[in-house]
């Protein structure tokens, strides 16, 4: 028996006993954590859809650890510009074993009907967009080009103003921003920031060395 599981914004297709890794969550190591955004179940020749989602079905597992990706190198450069940026980022991961596939209450996708016209939607206000020009957000460990964006987005363009922000606060930014960004730990941005803003680079390095999954050690 194997499910198509949606875990911290990543799909996976998993078995009782795999080891998964995925982006960072929330729950403590040695804590059993339950998914239920279980898209398909498959026991031998039965397999059964979700439309999007399996009702009732669970995918249970348990925390090992907390941990941090290889780190990945991106260097940009412009040819006869004299532009050259390297980035470097780890990405925060979590260990989990696949304890149980629960497909109890399941119910299969019922046959699609022929869809009706899709009535037009109201255009949604595009989101006001700071002014001025922004600081390199991704120098803040954790923060990769999609949380930069949604920082600047936001108004949060400089490390000034972020240092000024509390972690609760940007989270909500992240998690409004995209479910896949809601994950992500902020809880030291704030200090990060303030080294930056200050130009301290050095005590910024030595910091980033000192984290685990964006929490300090």
């Amino acid at each position: 028996m194997y499910a198509i599981v949606e875990i911290a914004g990543h799909q996976f297709k998993v078995e009782k006993d795999q080891r998964v890794f995925v982006n960072r969550l929330a729950t403590e190591e040695g804590k059993k954590v339950d998914f239920d955004n279980v898209l398909l179940i498959a026991d031998g020749n039965n397999i059964t859809l979700g439309a999007p989602a399996i009702d009732g079905a669970l995918v249970g597992a348990k925390v090992l650890r907390h941990l941090k990706g290889d780190k990945v190198i991106v260097f940009k450069k412009k040819r006869r510009k004299g532009y050259r940026v390297k980035n470097g980022h780890r990405q925060s991961l979590t260990e989990i074993v696949i304890e149980g596939i629960t497909a109890s209450g399941a119910k299969k996708a019922a046959p699609k009907k022929e869809a009706k016209k899709a009535e037009p939607k109201a255009e949604k206000a595009a989101p006001k967009k700071a002014t001025g020009k922004a600081d390199d957000l991704k120098k803040i460990e954790g923060a990769g080009p999609k949380a930069a964006e949604a920082l600047v987005n936001a108004g949060f363009e400089t490390f000034e103003k972020i240092a000024a922000a509390k972690p609760e606060e940007l989270s909500t930014v992240l998690t409004e921003a995209s479910s896949r960004l809601a994950h992500i730990v902020t809880d030291t941005w704030p200090k990060q920031a303030k080294l930056a803003a200050d130009g301290k680079w050095d005590e910024l390095q030595e910091l980033q060395d000192r984290l685990d999954g964006g929490i300090e050690k």
